[in-house]
């Protein structure tokens, strides 16, 4: 029996996985208890639950496997960037005491994809994959014309599936003290 895929834009209720893909996303967990402190899970959800911040469930879409929710992707205009991390960095200063010093991975004329991950047991099903693509149409016929992203210099794996879907590199980008290639996919 196939499985039935939904990719719908998300709601308030789903802040809670939001939070939990965008700490998958960084994937250090270091930076994130730096950052959010221990209970960063909680403060994530916080940020997702609002609006006009980066990790905002209004800037979400989420892949659901036969009703369950599987994955997300998050993203915005990077234009917005300063806008969004000053109510991301407000609910910060409010709940952790702090805020922190990151460089701008996004700017202006570009729709940034700023985290995506998929449950554990949904990976290798090909909902990344979908949920990039289903990104990129919905930022292109938003009038963008081009999706940028991230990728680890040490993330091999991921910067395949993206330059498969069509993204190339453009420049370097240090992120979380880490080098990140800048790779952005153009409308076609």
């Amino acid at each position: 029996m196939k499985n039935i895929i939904t990719i719908r834009k998300a709601v308030q209720s789903d802040a809670h996985f939001i939070a939990q893909i965008v700490a998958m996303a960084i994937g250090d967990e270091d930076a994130l208890i730096q950052y959010c402190g221990n209970n960063y899970i909680s403060v994530l959800t916080e940020i997702a639950s609002h609006e006009n911040t980066q990790y905002s469930w209004q800037n979400s879409l989420v892949a659901e496997v036969d009703g369950m929710v599987a994955g997300a992707v998050i993203g915005y205009d990077g234009a917005l960037l300063s806008i969004l991390r000053n109510g991301t960095f407000a609910i910060l200063q409010t709940l952790v005491g702090q805020t922190p010093e990151i460089a701008d991975e996004t700017q202006t004329g570009e729709y940034y994809l700023d985290s995506i991950g998929v449950l554990p047991q949904y990976r290798g099903s090909g909902l990344g994959r979908l949920l990039v693509d289903e990104f990129c149409k919905q930022a292109f016929s938003n009038g963008h014309n081009r999706v940028g992203l991230i990728v680890d210099f040490n993330n091999p794996n991921a910067e395949r599936l993206y330059t498969s879907l069509g993204f190339e590199r453009v420049g370097i980008k240090p992120f979380f003290g880490h080098q990140m290639w800048h790779l952005q996919r153009i409308n076609p």
